[in-house]
């Protein structure tokens, strides 16, 4: 159940209480700045909030089936979660209530019974904090010179969406790229020049990761990544092809390369579906031995290895 919202890129909040006279005074308080959605057990709420876009929770103690401690608890353990703000609503007064939440995972109190004007202020706050913690984040993960993920934060996405597809049985593609011969191309034209060659080839990679929970990262110097979730064998042999062909389309020159006069890539990747079993790292390591087998090759191509039906390809550009 939500709110209808009068415009769809408010804020969303989620408010959880059992007793209906609450949830009336905190919609009222909240309804002309927020989206709002509303659970009455705490299992509704992990469902809601787990669908993703909730960006707070007012969040009961007291309800029939999980309190709000237990529901604060496993919003905090999920990753999808894990970052939403939880502030308790709660008539418990005794100290040690308050703590335990607090060690549980929630950010503020508001005490029963309620009113609206401190509601509108902790939940304003709290938006503010997350609102810089996620700049700050944002931040952190992005590389500097090229504006895409960095390797942190690849990292962390790897493991994400190998979890994720390992929990669905979907198939999972990863690929490592390098620009071949780059420090040749930086003696012959400089560092300015590389840089913005490699500002890019992060973009090239950008366009054909685009699907959400598609990832282009640079992975190390002249080195970059994709993570493709959901992606099968076709389709990352298609994503491949596009990236060779947008690399090429780009005509950036390069005479000290030996496989071509213009700047190319090589790139290895991997198909295959997840289980709980196997860590991420394994897919990484036999991307990146493609890679070295592509550069041991003449370059400028793609091999790609379908692990499921055990068929390599080797992939170039169309164009």
């Amino acid at each position: 159940m939500t709110s209808a919202p009068l415009q769809t890129s408010r804020q969303r909040l989620l408010i959880v209480d059992d007793q209906p006279a609450n949830v009336r005074v905190m919609a009222e308080a909240l309804r002309d700045r927020y989206e709002l959605f509303f659970a009455t057990t705490g299992t509704r709420a992990i469902e809601i909030a787990t669908n993703g876009g909730i960006e707070l929770v007012l969040l009961d103690v007291v309800m029939p089936d999980l309190d709000g401690f237990e529901v604060c608890r496993r919003l905090k353990s999920d990753e999808r979660t894990s970052r939403i703000p939880v502030i308790f609503v709660t008539a418990l007064e005794e100290v040690d209530d308050e703590a335990h939440g607090f060690d549980v995972g929630g950010v503020d109190y508001i005490a029963k019974p309620i009113r609206p004007p401190v509601v509108r202020a902790r939940v304003q706050t709290h938006l503010e904090l997350k609102h810089a913690r996620d700049l700050l984040e944002s931040l952190a993960s992005i590389d500097s010179l090229t504006g895409i993920a960095n390797r942190r934060r690849f990292d962390f996405i790897l493991d994400a969406e190998w979890r994720r597809c390992a929990r669905s049985g979907a198939p999972f593609s990863v690929v490592i790229v390098d620009v071949d011969h780059f420090k040749n191309f930086n003696d012959t034209y400089g560092h300015a020049r590389g840089d913005e060659c490699l500002r890019m080839v992060a973009e090239t990679l950008r366009s054909v990761a685009r699907r959400p929970g598609d990832v282009a990262a640079r992975y190390g110097g002249e080195e970059f990544a994709l993570i493709l979730p959901e992606t099968d064998a076709v389709a990352a042999r298609a994503v491949l092809r596009h990236l060779l062909d947008g690399i090429r389309a780009l005509a950036v020159p390069h005479a000290a390369s030996s496989c071509a006069e213009l700047v190319t890539i090589s790139a290895g990747a991997v198909t295959l579906v997840p289980s709980e079993s196997t860590q991420p790292a394994s897919a990484v390591e036999a991307a990146d031995r493609l890679l070295y087998e592509t550069k041991a090759n003449g370059r400028n191509h793609a091999r790609h290895l379908d692990v499921t039906n055990d068929v390599r390809e080797r992939i170039t550009a169309t164009s």
